[in-house]
C-alpha cells in the first residue's frame, strides 16, 4: 500500500493501485475561472485534490488541465499535472478522454498502470476522503466494476411533454401521491466521483459498466458548482460544513519565520515625492512577535526586498532579518542549519509566490488571508486576518493562547 511522510501525508507512487484523475478544464461558461474559483479560502480544484490525498485508498493524484494558473495551483497542492491536448479541452470534450489520456500519460511517468481509476469532479466542492474510499472499496473489496456517489433522492420528478395532458410524472403516476415510506428509494447521482476498474474502463470507454456500486452519500453535502447562483452556496455553506482548519500550537513549532511584504503588511507602498518608501504594520502583530521571544521561540524575518524599512521594523521588535534574499528557500536552508532547527518544526508565513519554495521547506506553512490561491492551496494552515491586519498576532495566539501567556 502508498505510504505518508509525517509532514505532508503526501504518498509515494507503487506498481498498480489506485489512480484519482481530476478533470480541470480552464474554459468555464457558466462561471468564468470556476475550477480555480475559492470556497472556504481554497480553489475548488485544490479542495477536489485534498479530498483524493486525504483518501487512504488512492495512491497518485493526477490533474489534466489545459490551463498553466490550474496546474500551478494543482502542483502546489501536491498533485501531478498532465496537460491535455487542445482536441480534448473544448466544450465538447468528455471526461472520459480526459481520464483515459491522464492514464496513459501517468503510466509514462509512472511505468505502471493503475488497477482502479476515480474521477472526481472540482465542481463538488463538499465531496469527503471517505466517500472517495468507498467507491473504491466497492471495486476492490465487493467486486463491482463500476461505483459512484449518490445521495436519497424523494422528490417527486416532473417532466413537460407536448400534449394536451402536459406534464408528466417521471418516478411516479401523477394520479396518485403515496407516502414518502411507501415509494421505492430513489437515488441521485451526485457527478462527485466515480471509480472503475481501468482494464473494463478502457473496454467500454464509458465510466458505467459491469456490475455498478452505488456509494450513499450525506444529500446535505451534495452541490455541483454549474453557475454563480452555486457558487455562492457553496461559499456560505463551506462556513457550516468545512472541517475546522488544523492550527500548530507550541508544541508542534520551534521556531518562527515571517515574510515582510503582504504578511506583515497590507502589501501596500507609500512614496513621497523623494522616492521614500513608508508601509503601514500592526501594532498587534508586534505584541505577538515580543510575546514569542519572551516564549524563547527563534523568530526571523525573511524578506527579497532590500527597502531599509524592512531592516528597521527588524530593528524596532528586536529578531533577526535576512532581506535583499534572491532565494528565501536556501536562505532560510542555512538558517535552520545554523541554528540546530530541523524545518519539519519551523513555522513559516507567506502570502505570494515567492513564498512556495520555503512553503516546501518547513512543517507548517501558513498562509495569511488574502493570499495567492496558490499560496493558500500550499498551506496547512490559514488566517483570519489579512496581512498588516493582524496575521502575525493570531499566529502567535495560536501558539500561545489567545492571551500570549503560557
Amino acid at each position: 500500500m502508498s505510504e505518508t511522510t509525517p509532514r505532508t501525508g503526501e504518498k509515494t507512487n507503487r506498481a498498480g493501485g489506485v489512480l484519482a484523475v481530476i478533470p480541470a478544464r480552464g474554459g468555464s461558461k457558466g462561471v468564468p475561472g470556476k475550477n480555480l474559483a475559492p470556497v472556504g479560502g481554497v480553489p475548488l480544484v485544490a479542495r477536489a485534490i485534498r479530498a483524493c490525498a486525504g483518501a487512504h485508498r488512492v495512491d497518485a493524484v493526477v490533474v489534466s488541465t489545459d490551463d498553466p494558473s490550474i496546474a500551478e495551483v494543482a502542483r502546489a497542492a501536491g498533485a501531478e499535472v498532465v496537460l491535455r491536448p487542445v482536441a480534448i479541452a473544448g466544450d465538447t470534450a468528455t471526461s472520459e478522454a480526459a481520464v483515459l489520456h491522464a492514464m496513459d500519460a501517468h503510466t509514462a511517468m509512472s511505468g505502471a498502470a493503475a488497477d482502479v481509476v476515480v474521477l472526481v469532479q472540482c465542481t463538488s466542492p463538499f465531496l469527503t476522503s471517505e466517500e472517495i474510499d468507498g467507491c473504491v472499496a466497492a471495486i476492490t473489496d465487493d467486486g463491482a466494476d463500476s461505483a459512484h456517489t449518490v445521495a436519497p433522492f424523494h422528490g417527486f420528478v416532473w417532466r413537460e411533454e407536448p400534449g394536451p395532458q402536459g406534464a408528466q410524472g417521471v418516478n411516479h403516476d401523477r394520479s396518485t401521491r403515496p407516502r414518502r415510506q411507501d415509494r421505492p428509494q430513489d437515488l441521485l447521482e451526485t457527478g462527485a466521483a466515480y471509480a472503475m476498474r481501468a482494464d473494463g474502463f478502457r473496454a467500454a470507454n464509458h465510466r458505467f459498466f459491469g456490475r455498478t456500486a452505488l456509494v450513499r452519500t450525506d444529500p446535505a453535502r451534495v452541490l455541483e458548482v454549474d453557475d454563480p447562483a452555486d457558487l455562492a452556496r457553496a461559499r456560505v455553506l463551506a462556513e457550516l460544513l468545512d472541517p475546522a482548519t488544523t492550527t500548530p500550537t507550541r508544541d508542534d513549532v520551534d521556531a518562527v519565520v515571517l515574510d515582510f511584504d503582504g504578511t506583515q503588511t497590507d502589501d501596500r507602498v507609500l512614496i513621497d515625492a523623494d522616492g521614500h518608501e513608508s508601509v503601514s504594520v500592526h501594532r498587534g502583530d508586534g505584541l505577538g512577535i515580543a510575546a514569542l521571544r519572551r516564549e524563547g521561540l527563534p523568530v526571523l524575518i525573511l524578506s527579497t526586498e532590500t527597502n531599509p524599512v524592512v531592516a528597521a521594523r527588524a530593528r524596532k521588535l528586536r529578531v533577526p532579518v535576512l532581506h535583499g534574499i534572491e532565494r528565501k528557500d536556501l536562505a532560510l536552508k542555512q538558517w535552520c542549519e545554523e541554528n540546530g532547527l530541523a524545518p519539519e518544526r519551523v513555522l513559516y508565513a507567506g502570502n505570494d509566490v515567492n513564498d512556495l519554495g520555503c512553503f516546501a521547506l518547513v512543517g507548517w506553512p501558513v498562509a495569511v488571508a488574502g493570499a495567492h490561491d496558490v499560496v493558500r492551496a500550499a498551506a496547512r494552515a490559514v488566517t483570519t486576518a489579512e496581512g498588516g491586519r493582524g496575521a502575525i498576532r493570531e499566529i502567535a495566539a495560536w501558539l500561545l493562547g489567545p492571551t500570549l501567556a503560557r
